[in-house]
C-alpha cells in the first residue's frame, strides 16, 4: 500500500547563515529524509509532520523560497526507495551493541552506574523509535532486549524483585485495612517507599511496617507487598504502587496517577520522565543517611508529600 508523503523543497541563501542553521536543525529534529540538497521527504503520518509545515513557513518568512507537496510514490519501487530513507536498522544495531556492553559490565558496575546506564539506554531507544516511522522486527528485538536487560539488572540488584503476574485487580475498601501490619523487603527502594507512603496517607490511618529478609519470613498476620506471593505486588504492567492505587480506587486522583507513572518509570522503566533522576538521587541520599528502614520511611514520607503536591500543579 502506497503511503502519502510530504515533500518539501527549499532554496536557502548562503548568507546570512542563521536561517540555514535554524532550518537544518529543525529538519534534523523531524527525522526527514533527504532526496537531494534542498528536497526533503517525510511520511505524512509521521508525528513530526506538523513541524515540516512549520519549516516551510519559517523559510518563507525568512525571505527564501519553499514549497510543500503532498505526494504518493508512482510505483512500488519508488515507494520502497522512499522508505529506504528511513531505514533505522543501523541505529538499532548500535542500541543492541550498547545493551550488550552494559550486560558485560553488570557484575562490576555500581548500582548507581547501572541505573544511569539503563536510563541512557531508555532514552536512546525512545529516540530511535521516535524516528522510526516504519517499525518492524528490529524495533521489537531492541525493545525485548532492553526489557530483558532491565529485568537482569533488577534481579542482580534486588534478588527478591517480584515477577509480574497476570491477575484481575479486585476493588478493596480502606476501612477493612485499618491498624494492620504491612510487610515488604528490607532496604526499600522507590516503589516500596512510595507504596508505604500511599498506604499511610490514603489507606491505613495507623499502619505498622516491617522489613523482611525473605518472603518466607513474612508473618501470616501481615499484609505483604512488593514480593512474589504477596497480597499486593506487580500485576501485568503495573508496579506495586499502581496496584494499590487501583485496588483502593485512588487512581481517580490525577496527581496520584502521575506520581504512579513516575514510580513506574523509576522501578521498571518505560517512557522517560524528567523528574526521575532527581527522585532517585534523593532516595539514594536518604538510604545513605538512614540504616534503619523505619527511619528511612519516616524521612521519605515528606519527599512523597512534596512530589504529590507538585503533581497537582498544572504543567
Amino acid at each position: 500500500m502506497k503511503s502519502e508523503w510530504l515533500l518539501l523543497t527549499a532554496t536557502l541563501p548562503t548568507t546570512p547563515s542563521a536561517l540555514r542553521v535554524r532550518v537544518w536543525r529543525a529538519l534534523k529534529a523531524t527525522g526527514a529524509g533527504t532526496l537531494r540538497e534542498g528536497v526533503y521527504l517525510l511520511p505524512a503520518s509521521a508525528p513530526t509532520a506538523p513541524a515540516l509545515w512549520d519549516i516551510e513557513r519559517t523559510v518563507r518568512e525568512g525571505g527564501a523560497e519553499a514549497h510543500m507537496l503532498v505526494v504518493r510514490a508512482r510505483d512500488a519501487a519508488q515507494e520502497e526507495s522512499f522508505r529506504a530513507l528511513f531505514d533505522r536498522r543501523e541505529l538499532y544495531r548500535e542500541l543492541m551493541q550498547s545493551i550488550k556492553e552494559t550486560r558485560l559490565r553488570l557484575k562490576n558496575a555500581s548500582e548507581a552506574e547501572l541505573h544511569k546506564l539503563l536510563r541512557g539506554l531508555d532514552q536512546q531507544f525512545v529516540a530511535v523509535r521516535g524516528s522510526d516511522f516504519f517499525p518492524g522486527k528490529e524495533c521489537e528485538r531492541a525493545g525485548a532486549a532492553l526489557e530483558a536487560l532491565r529485568l537482569e539488572i533488577e534481579r542482580h540488584l534486588s534478588p527478591g524483585e517480584p515477577t509480574p503476574r497476570a491477575n484481575s485487580l479486585k476493588p478493596q475498601a480502606a476501612k477493612d485495612f485499618q491498624g494492620r501490619t504491612w510487610a515488604t523487603r528490607k532496604r526499600p527502594w522507590v516503589d516500596r517507599l512510595a507504596t508505604a507512603w500511599l498506604i499511610t496517607r490514603f489507606v491505613d490511618r495507623s499502619p505498622r511496617f516491617i522489613w523482611i529478609d525473605s518472603p518466607k519470613r513474612c508473618p501470616k498476620s501481615a499484609i505483604g507487598y512488593d514480593f512474589d506471593g504477596a497480597r499486593f505486588s506487580h500485576v501485568d504492567d503495573k508496579v506495586t504502587f499502581e496496584v494499590v492505587l487501583h485496588t483502593f480506587g485512588l487512581d481517580g486522583d490525577p496527581a496520584l496517577k502521575r506520581l504512579g507513572e513516575l514510580v513506574h518509570y523509576i522501578d521498571v522503566g518505560g517512557i522517560p520522565l524528567d523528574a526521575a533522576a532527581g527522585v532517585e538521587t534523593v532516595v539514594r541520599g536518604l538510604q545513605a543517611q538512614h540504616a534503619d528502614d523505619n527511619a528511612l520511611l519516616a524521612a521519605a514520607l515528606p519527599l512523597f508529600d512534596s512530589l504529590h503536591a507538585a503533581m497537582k500543579v498544572p504543567e
